[in-house]
């Protein structure tokens, strides 16, 4: 497993911690809890978490603060997930 995929498995965990900001997730991205359970080993569904947090900057920071990364890791991770 890459680091950008264990990144991406810890900012999922991260996300699924907040009930709110796990609604959130489900709500703009599409994606099902059935989806994320199944797809945990896709690209596609870790890019996705990551891009739910890029896309909002104070879970950005929070997640890079709490999973103790600077948020371009985040996006770098992103990126490689992406490619």
């Amino acid at each position: 497993m890459s680091s950008a995929s264990t990144l991406a498995l810890s900012a999922l965990g991260w996300v699924l911690g907040d009930q709110p900001r796990a609604d959130r997730l489900l709500s703009l991205t599409g994606l099902t809890p059935d989806v994320l359970r199944d797809g945990l080993g896709e690209t596609g569904v870790q890019a996705a978490v990551l891009e739910f947090l890029i896309n909002h900057e104070p879970d950005l920071i929070a997640a890079s603060e709490d999973l103790h990364v600077q948020p371009r890791d985040i996006i770098a991770a992103h990126e490689r997930l992406t490619q």
